[in-house]
């Protein structure tokens, strides 16, 4: 397998965040470097082993994302050059390919979630619950079952070893304000319908998904973090997709599955992976990249 970057080291360059996925320097007071590694979490823990070549995936997506939605959206990215900003040569070649330079905004204190179809933790929420996140839904509903329509389903940003927590609509209110909360609301929908339908055409279904958003000076909604990646989404193959099942997905389900067969209360640290699964994940994530890019 390839060499996997589990974290990283810019020397001329400080360190503000690790997170989860994320290394993060500043450049100057408007523009950070953001390195995606290879870093893996599950349940909100960061695993030991990462997953050679993610992070690349996950950039060429989220940038695949950014620039198709870039008349609808503001985001991001800023066209400045690694090399002006990474000094050694010997670190500019070990994140060239994970590295992206941003604007500076403040990231709003949620996480949009949008889901398509009844899985995963929607799923074990509907059986006791009858509907999702408070959201009502049909009764008689199986599992992995396309929604009469997509649901805005929000959870709070926690802290890296902290969990998020899902909050209902009211509560992004009282975080941001109606008009940002609705703003962020429909965006977030209108996103996630429009990929769906360009995703199913190649053959794969995006069961649901996150979104991050942060706000310049002048308080201007941007589109940032990962977009539609298999880090950030559910992708299914829809050639071997079924009601009633949990489908094999191209993301890091394989890895949540393995997980869930462990003796492990999903607290650090994390239990380190087999070879066999972390060739499998590593396969799905150039796989779905290649079908959404090809």
């Amino acid at each position: 397998m390839a060499t996997a970057l589990h974290s990283s080291t810019i020397s001329n360059l400080e360190c503000i965040h690790r997170g989860k996925v994320r290394d993060i320097y500043a450049i100057d007071d408007a523009h950070m470097l953001i390195v995606t590694t290879d870093r893996l979490s599950a349940f909100d823990v960061i695993l030991p082993d990462p997953i050679p070549g993610k992070g690349t995936v996950l950039n060429s997506l989220s940038e695949f994302w950014y620039q198709r939605y870039a008349d609808t959206i503001p985001n991001q990215t800023v066209d400045m050059e690694l090399s002006k900003v990474i000094t050694d040569a010997a670190e500019l070649e070990q994140v060239k390919d994970h590295a992206i330079i941003v604007k500076r905004l403040k990231p709003l204190k949620l996480e949009a979630i949008v889901r398509g179809y009844i899985i995963g933790s929607g799923w074990k929420d509907y059986q006791r619950t009858g509907g999702v996140c408070g959201i009502a839904l049909p009764e008689g509903l199986q599992q992995a079952q396309q929604l009469p329509e997509p649901i805005y389903t929000p959870s709070s940003k926690a802290d890296v070893g902290e969990h998020d927590e899902n909050i209902d609509f009211a509560a992004t209110v009282e975080l941001v304000g109606e008009a940002m909360a609705t703003k962020v609301r429909d965006v977030s929908l209108m996103l996630y319908k429009q990929a769906a339908v360009y995703a199913r055409e190649r053959g794969i279904i995006i069961a649901d998904t996150k979104f991050e958003f942060g706000l310049d000076a002048d308080g201007t909604l941007h589109l940032i973090d990962e977009v539609l990646t298999p880090d950030s989404s559910r992708f299914w193959d829809a050639e071997k997709y079924q009601i009633g099942t949990s489908p094999e997905s191209y993301d890091k389900q394989i890895v949540r599955d393995y997980l869930e067969t462990l003796d492990w209360d999903k607290t650090n640290p994390g239990p380190k992976l087999p070879q066999e699964i972390l060739q499998r994940t590593a396969d799905q994530y150039r796989k779905v990249e290649k079908l959404l890019t090809a």
